[in-house]
């Protein structure tokens, strides 16, 4: 299963550069933008903000929520059923994308980014990574810098967007093998049911929260963000 999800990841990110950036960008405006089911980050933040009345427990409930949605069993392919992508991507992993993008781009909305620049989507996009592979790249000279610096860059670099995307779609086949891998290891210890699955992307999703809420620092002013 762990080598099927790795070819399928290979297949989907050599087919054309073209194709990883026109996927990415398809999660990430989804993510952010929403849909009449499937609300956006900036009304789900708003939301959030309007029930705690305070940004930090905002976020912290913003994250919360989102780790739990991904942590329920079948949320995440009702979620990806939800979006039309360019190529074809298992409804978990695309709903996993999904959930993880507008936690960020959330966060990043009631810390004062504007979601809708296209130099914070490409950030947003990167923190997709988590902390230490985004480290890892950095150090390596694959990526020039960090999210934090991507966001609030003097200006769109097109080029580095696609390069973002294309790492971050090898990431996520990555870890579709990788998660496939761990589901059949465990699930040969008794007394553990089919939850397993359910339990990785809760963790995985509980990582890049607190990733974002690290990179993404405060940069509003009186004013709260609405959607």
């Amino acid at each position: 299963m762990a080598n099927a999800a790795s070819d399928f990841g290979k297949q989907l990110v050599t087919r054309t550069p073209e194709v990883a950036g026109g996927l990415l960008r398809s999660i990430v405006d989804f993510a952010i933008d929403g849909s009449q089911a499937f609300p956006g980050a900036k009304v789900t933040a708003a939301r959030s903000l309007q029930s705690k009345g305070d940004r930090e427990q905002a976020i912290d409930s913003l994250a919360r929520h989102h780790v739990s949605m991904a942590s329920m069993q079948g949320f995440l392919t009702s979620v990806g059923g939800l979006i039309t992508l360019p190529v074809g991507l298992p409804a978990n992993i695309a709903g996993l994308a999904v959930l993880s993008v507008r936690m960020i781009a959330g966060i990043a909305h009631l810390r004062g980014y504007d979601v809708d620049d296209r130099r914070v989507r490409t950030a947003l996009t990167l923190a997709m990574l988590g902390d230490d592979e985004v480290r890892r790249l950095v150090a390596d000279g694959k990526l020039p810098t960090s999210p934090l610096a991507i966001a609030t860059a003097p200006m769109f670099d097109p080029a580095l967007e696609q390069r973002i995307s294309e790492r971050v779609m090898g990431a996520l086949a990555g870890r579709l093998g990788g998660k496939h891998l761990a589901v059949v290891v465990v699930r040969r210890i008794p007394l553990v049911g089919g939850g397993v699955g359910a339990a990785v992307d809760g963790w995985l999703t509980f990582g890049l929260a607190g990733y974002a809420k690290r990179e993404f620092v405060a940069r509003y002013q009186a004013s709260i963000p609405r959607q």
